[in-house]
């Protein structure tokens, strides 16, 4: 395991995740009956964004732990459009509030903010095809039949 193979991708979505993580116990809405955060409100949409911070998180120590490009790639691929949905999932928190919510706080921004984050940490990491950060695969030669 080495930390020089966290490209900057990798970096952002693990930002990404932090950010939303942290979101999840912020308030995220003002009302007439107080504050209330992601646990107040739950629902598919807070669903949905652990989901893609936990998906970050694996994008991450794939990176980490793989000593092949495989699963570092296909965790790559399934974090993108989950992400995408993340995003969209935030933005709809943001315009529909719960419970007579008259205003937003912190966490609901944080948390678009970490969707973002992590979508474009998915994206930057797809891109990036810095091979010399992983040793080449060397197969045994087989014998001759």
């Amino acid at each position: 395991m080495s930390l020089k193979r966290l490209r900057a991708g990798e970096l952002l979505a693990l930002v990404g995740a932090v950010c939303v993580i942290v979101s999840l116990f912020e308030p995220w809405y003002e009302g007439p009956q107080g504050q209330l955060d992601a646990w107040d409100t739950f629902g598919p949409a807070i669903v949905l964004l652990m989901l893609t911070a936990c998906a970050a998180l694996v994008l991450v120590v794939a990176a980490l732990t793989e000593r092949s490009m495989a699963l570092p790639v296909a965790t790559i691929v399934w974090t993108v459009p989950l992400a995408l949905a993340a995003v969209i999932a935030a933005l709809v928190r943001l315009l529909e509030r719960p419970d007579h919510a008259t205003s937003l706080c912190a966490g609901a921004w944080l948390a678009l903010a970490g969707a973002v984050t992590i979508l474009a940490g998915a994206w930057q990491a797809m891109r990036d095809e810095h091979t010399s950060l992983y040793e080449p695969a060397t197969p045994e030669p087989r014998p001759r039949p």
